[in-house]
C-alpha cells in the first residue's frame, strides 16, 4: 500500500459544457470555458509551480510563482487567475520565467527557517517542493536583518499547532476558513512585511472563533499549520479511503497510517458527500479507537451487582446462546429481542435483524431510529411513497429559499452546513423555524431573512399556517399538483388548511410567532424560486413528529418544490448510519427495503433464501420492550452498539425494564451506561477496524474500509455470526461483501449495489437497480414512487405535555458541535476542551425570577425525574424555554424527558418537557447514587497470571 496522492489542479473546475481550444507548451488542449491556464496545464500533465493556489479555493494570484507567457500579450500573467481563451498559445517554461520564479522563491526562503531535516512537514511541504521545482540552489539575500524566524508558536489548539515563523502569508488558510468552512475566524493582520495570519482579534486559536474543522491545516502549504499527531508520529506511509462514523453527512476520509497507527484523517476530495471538507469530529476526534477505556475482552457476570469477569470469546458466546434459549423455553418465543445500531455498518445491522427473525423466531427488533427519525420514514412513505430524503447534498447549491426546521446544521451536520452557508452567501434566502436562536439565524456573512421562534411542540401549527397562506393567497402550483398529485386529496387538504383556525393570526396565539412573520415566511417559500426543507430531530421528536413530516411534504407538493435540483424535503440524519439501519429492516414490522413483514410474497422470498419460517406478526418496538419487561414477559435483550440508558427517554423506566430482565447483552466499545445493567459484554470494533458500508442522509452508500486489525479480535458482524451459529442458525459469510450481495438479492432498492460497483463509482445513492444502475441522486423526478403524490390532513393536536404552576417552563434538547450523541466516543478525545459538561441555557428573565446567576448549579425537574447541572444565561432561548444537550452521562438529561411519543411511530417527545428550575447545591441524590452504581458496575476481575519465576 502507498499514500493516496490526489492531484491538485490549482483552481476549481468551472461548471459549463462550453469548451475552448488552446495550446500549452505546444500541446493542443481542449477544456471547459472559464478554466484557468493553471488547471488546463495540470489536466494536460504540465505542472506549473504554485504556492497560493489550490483547487479547493478560488484563484488568488498572490505568490507570483505560477507566471506564464502568452503569445501576443505583454508581461507574465499569473496562470491561476488568467482564464483560457480560444486559440491562446501559452508557454509555461522560458528563461525569463525560470529567473522570475527563482527570484520569488529566494525571497520566500530568505525569511523561512532552514530546518527541513527536522521539520514535521519534511517530505510533505509544498514550499520545499517548489524550491526544487524552480531549481533554487542558493539564497543571495542571506538571513540577516528583519525576519520572522523567532515568531511565537501557538500550541493552544489540542489538535494542531500554528508556527508563525514558517508562514509565507499565502492566505490559503484565511481563504479556506472563508470559502470552504464559512466561519471567517482567520484574517491577515498588518500590511507589507508586517502581514501575519491572525485568529480572531489576535487571539490564540483555541480562544478564537475557529471551529477546528481542519480546512486551514489542509490548505497550508508549509509546516505553519500542522497536526500534532504528525509532529509526534511522523509522516504517514500509506493510506486507505474510508467513511466517517459520526453524523449522517457521511464524509469520506483518507486514513493516513504508519503501520497500524493512524497518523491523521484527511478529508478525501473525491468524497461525494463532503468534497474534501471535514469537521472537528471526523478530522481529529478518532483517538477513542485506542483509548484506555476500550474493552477488548468479552466479559460476563451472574448479577448486575457482581464485578465483571473476563472470559474467552467461546465462553461469552456460549453464555449468550444458552441464556437466550433458557429464557425462551421458560417464557416463550417472544420473550427476547434485539436492538440494532445506527453506528454499525449496513452489513452488521442486516445480520443482526436476521439473527432476531431467523434465530430468535420473532420480530422483536428495533433501532435507534425509533427515537429520532422514525417519523421521517412513515411520513414520507405515506406522502411520497419512499422512506427517505429526496435530494443529494449538492442540490443545496441550486436552492433559492432554504427552510430549516428543527435542525441545527452548524453543530450537528457541520460539513453540510458549510455548503449551505456558501449558498446563502451567494444570495439564497433563509427561513429558520426553531425555538432557539441557532447560529444560522445570524452568523458571519449569513443572516436568516425570517426566524420563527415557535413555542416547542407547535411545529404542525406553524406549517399549517404557512400552508394556509400558500392556499389562500393563490401560491399553489396548480399545474404541478394536477399532473403529479392526487387531486382529490389535495382539495381536501386545501379546504382544511384554509380554515380560520389554521390562519397565521390564530396560530400566532398558539405558537408565539407574530402572524406577519408567518405570512412573510410563507410568501417567501411560495414565491422565492427553488425552495427546500431541511429538518432534524427538532421536527420529528414530538408527539406529532409524523404529522410534521407530512405537513412539510404537503407544502413541497403544493408549491411544486419536489423532483428537481434545489428543492425537496430533506432529513438531516443524526448518526452515521441511521438511514442504513432503517433500510436494512431494523423495524419490527419491516424487512429490508421497507416491506411489511405481513406481506406473504416478501416474507416467502426471505424464507426461501434463509431456510426458515418467519413470524408474520410485527414484533415489539423499543418502548414496548421495556413495558413488557416491567410486566414480566420480556426477559432477554441483545443491544448492538446503542446506549439506550443515556439516549432513550424516561431513563427511570428504561432502567426499571433492564433490571427486570434476566439476560442483557451489550455489544459496544466501552462500558457504557446500559452496560451497568448487562450480564454479558461483547467488545465491539470501531469503523477503523472493519469493512462494510454506511448509508448517509442523502441515501448515499459509502464504503467503510478496514485500516487496522480489530483490537478485540472480532468485528461486529463476526460476533453476530458467532451468536447465530451458537443458536443453531448458521450464517456462512467470509466477508461483508457477501452480506451485501445477499442484501442486493433480497432488497429491490439495493439490487444493483455491490462492492465492485462501489470501488468503481466511489459511492451510489439508492435506489440502485436496473432502472438506475448508477444510483438515484434525486427522487420523484418524473413521478412519485407511490404514483400520485398524496396530501394528508395534518390537524394540529397539542401535546399532552403541558406547562402549569408546578412545571412552568418548557425544556428542549439538542447537540453541540464538538460532541456526538451520548458522547461515548467524543468524550474520550480532546474535544472535551470545548464541552466538558452539559449546561442548561436559560433566558435572563427566567433566571432573574429564580435568583439564578450564570454558572450556578440548578435543579431541573419534570414529572418524570430530576437532575442538576450548571446554568448558562443567554438570550438564545426565549422566555419560558430552557435548553440542554445530552452528551454527558453525569447529567442524564433523559431522566427528565417523559414517555409521551409520536402517535404513529412511538418516537419520543424529547423536544417538549414541562420543567421547573430551582437553585441547587450540586448533583442530586439520584445522580450520586447513579455514579456509585456506575463505578460498581465497572469493576472487572481479571485473571491473575503467575509466571514461572513467581
Amino acid at each position: 500500500m502507498a499514500l493516496i496522492k490526489e492531484i491538485d489542479y490549482g483552481t476549481p473546475a468551472p461548471k459549463t459544457d462550453k469548451t475552448v481550444c488552446l495550446t500549452i507548451d505546444g500541446f493542443a488542449v481542449t477544456v471547459p470555458d472559464g478554466t484557468s491556464i493553471m488547471r488546463a496545464a495540470m489536466e494536460t500533465g504540465i505542472k506549473v509551480p504554485k504556492l497560493c493556489a489550490t483547487d479547493m479555493l478560488e484563484p488568488f494570484g498572490s505568490c507570483r510563482l505560477c507566471l506564464v507567457e502568452i503569445d501576443g500579450r505583454a508581461g507574465t500573467p499569473a496562470s491561476c487567475t488568467t482564464p483560457v481563451a480560444e486559440g491562446m498559445a501559452v508557454s509555461t517554461q522560458s528563461a525569463r520565467l525560470k529567473r522570475l520564479r527563482r527570484n520569488v522563491m529566494e525571497l520566500y526562503i530568505s525569511d523561512h527557517p532552514l530546518d527541513c531535516l527536522t521539520c514535521a512537514a519534511n517530505g510533505d511541504c509544498e514550499l520545499q517542493d517548489m524550491a526544487g521545482a524552480v531549481g533554487l540552489r542558493e539564497v543571495r539575500y542571506g538571513f540577516e536583518g528583519a525576519n520572522h524566524l523567532k515568531a511565537a508558536k501557538d500550541e493552544s489548539n489540542p489538535y494542531f499547532t500554528f508556527d508563525a515563523s514558517k508562514c509565507i502569508v499565502c492566505s490559503r488558510c484565511v481563504r479556506a476558513c472563508e470559502e470552504v468552512q464559512g466561519t471567517f475566524a482567520l484574517t491577515i493582520q498588518g500590511r507589507g512585511f508586517g502581514s501575519t495570519v491572525s485568529a480572531g482579534m489576535d487571539e490564540p486559536f483555541l480562544d478564537s472563533e475557529c471551529v477546528s474543522c481542519g480546512a486551514c491545516v489542509q490548505a497550508c502549504p508549509t509546516a505553519t499549520l500542522m497536526e500534532k499527531s504528525v509532529i509526534e508520529i511522523g509522516q504517514p506511509e500509506h493510506s486507505v479511503v474510508t467513511t466517517c462514523a459520526y453524523c449522517g453527512v457521511g464524509c469520506s476520509f483518507k486514513a493516513e497510517m504508519r503501520g497500524n497507527e493512524v497518523v491523521r484523517m484527511v478529508p478525501y476530495k473525491d468524497g461525494k458527500a463532503n468534497h474534501g471538507h471535514s469537521c472537528v469530529k471526523g478530522r481529529f476526534a478518532w483517538g477513542y479507537t485506542t483509548h484506555r477505556d476500550r474493552i477488548l475482552k468479552p466479559m460476563i457476570r451472574e448479577r448486575i451487582t457482581d464485578p465483571w469477569r473476563e472470559v474467552t470469546w467461546d465462553e461469552a458466546i456460549g453464555r449468550v446462546a444458552s441464556e437466550f434459549r433458557r429464557i425462551q423455553e421458560k417464557y416463550g418465543r417472544g420473550s427476547i429481542g434485539g436492538i440494532t445500531s445506527s453506528r454499525c455498518t449496513n452489513e452488521e445491522v442486516y445480520v443482526m435483524q436476521k439473527l432476531v427473525r431467523a434465530g430468535f423466531g420473532n420480530n422483536n427488533v428495533d433501532t435507534c431510529a425509533r427515537v429520532c427519525h422514525s417519523p421521517t420514514g412513515y411520513g414520507l412513505s405515506k406522502t411520497f411513497g419512499t422512506s427517505a430524503g429526496t435530494q443529494d447534498f449538492d442540490s443545496v447549491e441550486e436552492a433559492d429559499v432554504i427552510l430549516v426546521i428543527g435542525a441545527n446544521p452548524t453543530d450537528a451536520h457541520p460539513v453540510f452546513a458549510s455548503r449551505m452557508k456558501k449558498r446563502l452567501r451567494e444570495g439564497a434566502k433563509l427561513i429558520v423555524v426553531d425555538p432557539r436562536r441557532i447560529d444560522l439565524v445570524r452568523t458571519p456573512h449569513v443572516k436568516a431573512m425570517h426566524h420563527l421562534p415557535l413555542r416547542p411542540g407547535t411545529n404542525v401549527a406553524i406549517l399549517n399556517a404557512l400552508a394556509h397562506v400558500v392556499v389562500t393567497e393563490g401560491l399553489v402550483d396548480e399545474a404541478f399538483v394536477r399532473e403529479r398529485c392526487d387531486w382529490e386529496t389535495f382539495q381536501d387538504w386545501a379546504r382544511f388548511v384554509a380554515q380560520p383556525e389554521n390562519s397565521p393570526e390564530a396560530v400566532s396565539a398558539v405558537s408565539g410567532v407574530p402572524a406577519d412573520d408567518i405570512r412573510d415566511a410563507a410568501r417567501l417559500y411560495g414565491t422565492g424560486g427553488n425552495a427546500a426543507f431541511y429538518y432534524g430531530p427538532g421536527a420529528t421528536e414530538h408527539s406529532q413528529g409524523t404529522t410534521t413530516v407530512m405537513a412539510m411534504a404537503n407544502l413541497a407538493m403544493a408549491t411544486g418544490n419536489i423532483g428537481r435540483r434545489g428543492v425537496g424535503v430533506n432529513p438531516l440524519r443524526g448518526q452515521n448510519n441511521v438511514q442504513g439501519s432503517c433500510d436494512m429492516g431494523s423495524f419490527p414490522h419491516e424487512l429490508s427495503g421497507y416491506r411489511h413483514i405481513s406481506d406473504d410474497t416478501t416474507r416467502a422470498m426471505f424464507e426461501a433464501f434463509w431456510g426458515v419460517l418467519l413470524d408474520p406478526e410485527p414484533g415489539l418496538r423499543i418502548p414496548n420492550m421495556f413495558d413488557a419487561a416491567v410486566d414480566g414477559t420480556f426477559k432477554g435483550l441483545y443491544v448492538q452498539g446503542e446506549d439506550i440508558v443515556q439516549s432513550d427517554p424516561d431513563t427511570h423506566h428504561v432502567t426499571k425494564g433492564l433490571v427486570a430482565m434476566e439476560c442483557v447483552v451489550v455489544q459496544d466499545l466501552f462500558l457504557n451506561e446500559t452496560a451497568n445493567y448487562a450480564h454479558v459484554f461483547l467488545p465491539g470494533s470501531t469503523f477503523l477496524e472493519k469493512d462494510g458500508t454506511f448509508t448517509n442522509a442523502e441515501r448515499r452508500i459509502n464504503r467503510v474500509r478496514k485500516v487496522m486489525p480489530s483490537r478485540s479480535g472480532m468485528t461486529d458482524w463476526e460476533i453476530t455470526l458467532a451468536v447465530a451459529k451458537a443458536m443453531g442458525v448458521p450464517m456462512n459469510y467470509s466477508h461483508p461483501s457477501e452480506i451485501m450481495d445477499e442484501i442486493a438479492r433480497l432488497t429491490p432498492t439495493f439490487a444493483g449495489v455491490s462492492y465492485e460497483k462501489l470501488e468503481v463509482l466511489g459511492s451510489v445513492q439508492w435506489p440502485c437497480n436496473d432502472k438506475a444502475p448508477e444510483g438515484t441522486p434525486l427522487m420523484h423526478v418524473n413521478g412519485f414512487v407511490r404514483g400520485k403524490g398524496n396530501f394528508i390532513i395534518t390537524e394540529y393536536v397539542p401535546t399532552d405535555e403541558r406547562t402549569g404552576p408546578r412545571f412552568p417552563l418548557l425544556l428542549t434538547t439538542g447537540r453541540i458541535l464538538s460532541q456526538y450523541n451520548v458522547g461515548a466516543q467524543t468524550r474520550r478525545t480532546e474535544n472535551v476542551v470545548w464541552h466538558d459538561e452539559d449546561v442548561l441555557e436559560i433566558h435572563p428573565h427566567d433566571a432573574e425570577l429564580r435568583g439564578v446567576r450564570d454558572g450556578d448549579w440548578v435543579k431541573l425537574q419534570s414529572r418524570a425525574g430530576d437532575t442538576s447541572l450548571r446554568a448558562k444565561i443567554t438570550e438564545r432561548v426565549a422566555p419560558g424555554v430552557v435548553y440542554t444537550t445530552f452528551h454527558h452521562p453525569n447529567t442524564q438529561a433523559n431522566v427528565i424527558t417523559t414517555d409521551f411519543s409520536d402517535w404513529a411511530t412511538n418516537c419520543p417527545e424529547y423536544k417538549v418537557t414541562a420543567v421547573q428550575i430551582t437553585l441547587s447545591n450540586g448533583p442530586t441524590a439520584w445522580q450520586e447514587r447513579y455514579r456509585e452504581l456506575s463505578e460498581q458496575s465497572r469493576r472487572i476481575e481479571r485473571p491473575v497470571t503467575i509466571t514461572a519465576a513467581e
